[in-house]
């Protein structure tokens, strides 16, 4: 199955043409304008760096805009836009660790002095003990306590039930405890 296709999986096309949804019921720009930099936050978590994480984000609202006719429920546009960022980041990581062939540790970026000051020895412990959990635990938890998605948004996202959500959370705060204490 060609790249392009893969993204487009949880879009299933409509069976008639009366079935599609016009492009104007879903407003791409607006869904950009509100949601965009929160976006680009929860990439740059993921994968690192600021510059593919916002390459990231613009692929998957090139990818929305031109999935919306086969985009069943207008309503769901935003969970396929942050399902199209989370997938765009497990594809940056799984080709950097194809590249690499072994894991360095996450040490979160420093654009100036500023940033340095304001990014404390904590912070960076958090981020390093949350980079080494499971995918599905450290995805669950950003979009738990970063991006303040409920339950069933969770699950949009992932696409896994809200009572997994709940504990893959559980288990990922757990480890994540776990693994701070260890570090102190």
């Amino acid at each position: 199955m060609p790249a392009a296709r893969l993204w487009d999986m949880r879009v299933e096309p409509p069976a008639t043409a009366e079935e599609a949804v016009p492009r104007e019921r879903v407003d791409v720009a607006a869904i950009f304008a509100a949601h965009h930099i929160g976006l680009v936050r929860l990439a740059l978590i993921m994968v690192g760096d600021l510059a593919t994480a916002e390459d990231v984000v613009q692929e998957a609202f090139e990818r929305t805009h031109a999935g919306l006719p086969r985009l069943r429920d207008p309503d769901k546009a935003l969970t396929y836009v942050r399902s199209a960022v989370l997938n765009g980041c497990r594809s940056v990581l799984r080709r950097r660790a194809f590249a690499f062939r072994r894991r360095t540790p996450y040490e979160p970026p420093i654009w100036s002095a500023e940033s340095a000051v304001l990014i404390g020895e904590e912070r960076r412990e958090v981020l390093a003990a949350l980079q080494r959990l499971p995918r599905r635990q450290r995805e669950a938890l950003v979009l738990r306590y970063y991006l303040e998605l409920s339950d069933p948004e969770i699950a949009d996202v992932m696409g896994i039930g809200a009572s997994t959500v709940r504990s893959t959370i559980a288990r990922g705060i757990a480890a994540l405890g776990k693994a701070l204490k260890e570090e102190a």
